[in-house]
């Protein structure tokens, strides 16, 4: 929960960011995702659906931040 907690926080403040005009740099970002991922994967039987509402909300986080990236 703690690694869900840190990955949404750097999402938030990344589209603070980039809401206000600043430049933004996600590299990592996907590193860190992947080890979520890795994981949750990993944890017994149904141990993580206790997971589910928290990984959807940080779903809901990374589109909008996509949402707020100006396009080239």
């Amino acid at each position: 929960m703690a690694a869900i907690e840190s990955l949404h926080g750097t999402l938030s403040m990344a589209r603070a960011l980039v809401v206000t005009g600043r430049a933004i740099d996600l590299a990592g970002l996907d590193r860190e995702a992947a080890r979520l991922c890795a994981a949750v994967a990993c944890l017994p039987g149904d141990s993580g659906r206790a997971l589910l509402d928290p990984l959807q909300t940080l779903t809901r986080e990374v589109d909008l931040l996509t949402g707020c990236m100006p396009r080239p």
